[in-house]
């Protein structure tokens, strides 16, 4: 089974789902020839605003899809949202991956390409416009998105910490 496969492979368990979004093959040299292993990047999310994300090692490719499921359903941490887009733009690095975040109207849809759109997608976001720039590496563009969902607030928030600052 190749790596496009499971790219598309798409399960449901509890509510969550979860996508895989690159298998790497890694080879070690040994006396009688090549080991080979593997790692998968994986994204969950419930659709309704909780997302995270794992990496699974495994000396089978199975393996490490299921590790990094297990993983990554225990890291899902909820982000901040405002009638299915986001609150405010926003742009996050990570490495060499620089990510761009708008909200959009109604109706748009997600407008975003590789990694950045199975996190929105399974993060519950439908309407966003995004541009991934720099580097292409799925790890970081993932982990450049999430960084992102992380730190986007909601007016509440914004205005509560003003209020607080100014208060002092």
């Amino acid at each position: 089974m190749s790596a496009r496969e499971f790219d598309k492979k798409e399960r449901q368990a509890g509510g969550i789902e979860e996508r895989v979004i690159h298998v790497n093959r890694c080879a070690k040299v040994v006396k009688g020839g090549r080991r080979f292993s593997f790692s998968a990047l994986i994204v969950v999310g419930d659709r309704a605003g909780r997302v995270g994300y794992a990496l699974g090692k495994a000396n089978e490719v199975a393996d490490a899809i299921r590790k990094g499921t297990e993983i990554a359903k225990r890291n899902m941490f909820p982000i901040t949202m405002k009638d299915k887009t986001i609150p405010h733009e926003i742009e996050s690095k990570f490495g060499g991956a620089y990510i761009f975040m708008r909200p959009a109207s109604p109706g748009t849809g997600v407008i975003a390409g590789g990694g950045m759109r199975a996190v929105l997608e399974l993060s519950g976001v439908r309407d966003v416009l995004a541009k991934s720039m720099g580097s292409t590496n799925p790890l970081n563009v993932v982990r450049a998105t999430l960084k992102a969902l992380e730190n986007l607030r909601s007016r509440e928030e914004i205005e509560a910490d003003r209020k607080d600052v100014s208060a002092a």
